[in-house]
């Protein structure tokens, strides 16, 4: 006999009304290369968040997160399937800037300054579950971790260890920091075996 299916709470009805509104988003159209697309996925019982830059020119085309050699390396990164990565009930993926920003002279644009305090309080108040976020970049980092003013992204993610449980700084796993993990091997070597632990342990629970 096959269980009934769990209905809806409060927060699964808040945070769906919300994922529509979100969405719906016209804020940044007039600074956009493309009509605005926001891309994100997110259920109140998900226990992992992960907070990157903004989405590539692919991720636009498709509206699927990490849809690109990026999300190859990260999901690696992270020790997980494709399955296990685009399951909402278990991972959200809110990057800072829901939409493609453009181009800029050496590689995509910043995430647009008027995405983030419009929307991202509002959603990470209704993702009560999250256990870990993985902080890419130094824009997510400036969110989740407020570094000292100065603080590198080298030192941000070289300080891991010194985040605590809740948060973990990630470089971008962009093939253009191919060059930054050759230069920094501890990254693999120290940094990977202890978010897989985690993970592994997020997704388990």
């Amino acid at each position: 006999m096959n269980a009934p299916a769990r209905a809806a709470g409060p927060s699964d009805a808040a945070l769906q009304r919300l994922l529509r509104e979100v969405r719906a988003c016209t804020l940044c159209a007039p600074h956009l290369p493309l009509p605005p697309r926001p891309v994100l996925q997110a259920a109140s019982s998900a226990r992992i968040l992960i907070a990157g830059q903004a989405p590539g020119r692919k991720v636009a085309a498709s509206g699927i997160p990490f849809d690109d050699a990026s999300g190859d390396r990260l999901r690696a990164w992270m020790g997980i399937d494709r399955n296990a990565f685009y399951d909402p009930t278990r991972i959200a993926i809110v990057p800072m800037g829901l939409c493609y920003p453009g181009k800029g002279p050496s590689g995509d644009q910043p995430p647009r300054p008027e995405c983030a305090p419009a929307w991202r309080a509002r959603l990470l108040a209704q993702l009560p579950g999250i256990r870990l976020t993985l902080a890419i970049g130094t824009y997510a980092q400036a969110w989740h971790l407020v570094p000292a003013a100065g603080t590198t992204l080298t030192a941000t993610v070289r300080a891991w260890g010194e985040a605590g449980a809740q948060v973990l700084p990630l470089p971008h796993p962009s093939p253009r920091n191919n060059g930054w993990l050759r230069h920094h091997p501890w990254f693999e070597a120290e940094l990977l075996p202890d978010l897989q632990a985690r993970v592994r342990a997020l997704l388990a629970g």
